[in-house]
């Protein structure tokens, strides 16, 4: 089979196809003929060399999202040959990333397609909607409590928004005024203007702030400020600086989702309840993994962009 990876670390240039030996399933896991692997920005941080690999051998393979059908199940496994699935891959892991032909997969860190999604729409799901899930599970938030999220413009923000709206909270957003329209359709009480002055645009809605931020355009220390005295603050990037006033961060890590199948399954029925909205940017066959680097690199995609294999 072939793989998208590096053997160096570098730019999106660095990406090339590499030829590897098929892989197959041990008991409990499924072999998937993947169609469609989404592309995040962990994909370029991984490319460029910002992540541990703990001694894993080159070629490294990018992609945390995958869809596809199943062709190969090992033994004792729930699955069956040609059952149509979304996954979550982990780059670092065993099985390595899902810029591959063939991706191999425990059991339960797989799910069905939404029954309204394609291959390219479902592989867009997986790891941003587990994260987005385990967010609002660490916040703890009730229904009517206040919640701001940066970085609403992006397949992570779009998530815990709609999300967060389902569950009865009071969401202020950001948006760049091109993206005005996309954050307000998400279903945000509040649309403020996104920038390094975004905790204080929160305030003018929220003078004591709010009970929790997530902040997913990664401003760390610039965000805190917009919580309250006591509340919750969610960084997906790993920051350990200290908001002050008694304030608990929780570092979000979507590699503990890795076997949460029943979650895969939960965000499968959001989307066909109409709960999500997945979106796709655009589609690029698996060999031009570096352009869609690019692009994703220069900013401003909106959706996932998906190649296909």
């Amino acid at each position: 089979m072939f793989v998208i990876g590096v053997e160096s670390f570098g730019g999106p240039s660095a990406l090339a196809v590499h030829e590897v030996p098929d892989p197959h399933p041990g008991p409990g896991e499924v072999r998937i003929r993947v169609r469609a692997a989404a592309v995040s920005p962990t994909d370029t941080v991984l490319r460029a060399g910002g992540q541990t690999l703990d001694g894993r051998r080159p070629p490294h393979v990018p992609g945390m999202d995958a869809a596809g059908t199943v062709d190969e199940v090992g033994e004792g496994s729930v699955w069956q040959v040609g059952d149509a699935v979304m996954a979550i891959a982990l780059p670092r892991g065993e099985h390595g990333g899902a810029y591959a032909q063939l991706l191999v997969a425990p059991d339960d860190s797989i799910a069905r397609l939404p029954a309204n999604a394609d291959f390219a729409t479902a592989s867009t799901l997986p790891m941003n909607g587990l994260t987005a899930l385990q967010i609002l599970e660490a916040l703890d938030l009730q229904p009517e409590q206040t919640l701001a999220v940066t970085g609403a413009a992006g397949t992570l923000g779009n998530y815990v928004v709609e999300l967060a709206k389902h569950q009865g909270l009071t969401v202020v957003a950001d948006a760049a005024d091109q993206d005005l329209e996309l954050v307000e359709s998400l279903g945000a009480d509040h649309v403020v203007a996104r920038g390094d002055d975004v905790a204080e645009r929160i305030r003018e809605f929220f003078p004591d702030g709010v009970d929790a931020v997530v902040d997913a355009a990664v401003l760390d220390a610039k965000a805190a400020p917009a919580v309250r005295d006591g509340g919750g603050f969610a960084t997906v990037r790993g920051w350990t600086g200290n908001a002050g006033r008694g304030i608990t961060v929780h570092r979000i890590g979507v590699y503990d989702e890795y076997h949460s199948g029943d979650k895969l399954e939960l965000l499968r029925r959001y989307v066909e309840d109409g709960v999500l909205t997945l979106r796709v940017a655009d589609l690029l066959p698996a060999a031009e993994a570096a352009e869609a680097h690019r692009r994703l690199e220069a900013g401003g995609v909106r959706g996932r962009l998906v190649l296909q294999f």
